[in-house]
């Protein structure tokens, strides 16, 4: 039986998704969530095996809190979760310093809070599973939402390397790309007006939002297929080191790599010459 801690419990969400297919497995949980009351129904139907920590993981003491709550409660944590984030959408040159500030505290630095405050129980136990929520923005940087793909990228880079250094301890590390799936991640765009200070950006930015309410509740991607796939990522003897979620998701990130391939080799000669002769 494993414990769980999850974070973004959001009901509709792929937090909620992997909280239910890990009860399905007879394992336990800690699903956090902002407002715990929206969960509090949900969870009386698992009795002992379901703590709801409350949680705003931009918040690194309520972070100790609850991870402390959670191990106390069931005696340690064997799979992270890193689910809770959210997309912004805007130009890079025009979104205001504080949006693209307050981004990066809830996709990538709360990340790093939630990571550091669970490591040091899995190492005392020498195993473990983190699971980063990435996006396929985070391999693919998408039109108007270059300040997410860039708090996306970050989230890769620190996944790739924190992967090389906790495997030696027996913990496993896995990035995780969802495209566009069935949650409630779309939902906000017909309520929230653009704050966009450069009116040269409007015509993309009004595009990208029509684009993503035409799409809510369309989305291909299935979140309890996703989650599925996932769990059959980390019963491999030899996983990959990052999963995409879903066939456009997949197709894209497959063309921006090749892409990215064969341009970086288009200039071989040119970096190889770089070198001081005869090194």
């Amino acid at each position: 039986m494993k414990t769980w801690f999850i974070t973004g419990g959001t009901p509709g969400g792929f937090g909620m998704a992997y909280a239910e297919a890990a009860l399905d497995n007879g394992d336990r949980v800690a699903l956090t969530v902002r407002r715990p009351e929206e969960l509090r129904q949900w969870a009386q139907r698992y009795g002992e095996r379901v703590l709801i920590p409350p949680l705003d993981v931009t918040d690194p003491t309520a972070v100790e809190q609850a991870v402390g709550a959670a191990e106390e409660h069931f005696g340690g944590i064997d799979v992270l979760v890193n689910n809770a984030g959210r997309g912004w959408y805007g130009s890079i040159e025009g979104m205001a310093d504080a949006d693209v500030r307050r981004m990066f505290e809830l996709n990538f630095f709360a990340v790093l809070s939630v990571i550091r405050a669970v490591l040091p129980g899995m190492r005392a136990r020498g195993s473990g599973w983190i699971i980063n929520m990435s996006s396929v923005a985070g391999l693919c940087g998408i039109d108007g939402f270059g300040y997410y793909s860039a708090s996306k990228f970050a989230l890769e880079a620190v996944t790739e390397v924190l992967r090389a250094e906790v495997a030696p301890l027996g913990i496993r590390v896995l990035a995780v790309e969802p495209g566009a799936f069935r949650t409630r991640a779309y939902a906000g765009f017909a309520d929230d007006a653009l704050q966009e200070t450069i009116t040269e950006y409007l015509p993309m930015l009004d595009n990208v939002r029509k684009a993503m309410i035409d799409e809510d509740g369309k989305q291909p991607g299935d979140p309890q297929r996703g989650v599925r796939a996932v769990l059959a990522v980390m019963a491999q003897d030899a996983p990959p080191h990052r999963l995409v979620l879903g066939s456009a998701g997949f197709d894209a990130v497959v063309t921006t790599l090749e892409s990215a391939l064969a341009d970086v080799r288009a200039s071989e000669t040119l970096a190889r010459n770089a070198d001081f002769p005869g090194a």
